[in-house]
């Protein structure tokens, strides 16, 4: 049984619509261990670890890697920490400056995707109708 404000694995996935594999994956590239183990050892993780997770869900589309990944969450982990200078907090807002860039990048170029594609089947359609061919 969990302990109070924890969560196995199985609950993190379906919270999260992560596999099993793939929350235990990011463990072990260090991008979300658990929070806690418990006395059988199963991983335990909080709502702020499903929190991380769900970043990391939302950043795969966009390809970023891991590695550009680990760096944004230790970014946002720095920026958050209790006792960060000034001076590193603004380097560390720059640092989220150039990641909000790259993710409107990315968005613009998904968009620009997803426009050729309505486009294309746009001209199947019409070669369809153009032909008689039935649906």
């Amino acid at each position: 049984m969990p302990e109070a404000g924890h969560m196995q694995i199985g609950e993190v996935a379906e919270r999260t619509g992560l596999s099993l594999r793939t929350i235990r994956y990011y463990g072990e590239v260090g991008l979300v261990e658990p929070s806690a183990r418990s006395r059988g050892g199963f991983r335990l993780y909080t709502q702020e670890d499903v929190d991380r997770l769900n970043l990391i869900k939302r950043m795969k589309p966009l390809e970023f890697s891991l590695d550009e990944t680990r760096d944004l969450l230790e970014t946002l982990d720095r920026l958050n920490a209790a006792g960060t200078e000034q001076g590193e907090r603004e380097a560390l807002s720059e640092r989220l400056d150039a990641f909000e860039a790259a993710i409107t990048a990315r968005c613009e170029a998904l968009r620009g995707q997803l426009a050729m594609a309505e486009e294309f089947a746009g001209r199947l359609r019409e070669q369809r109708e153009r032909s008689g061919a039935a649906r």
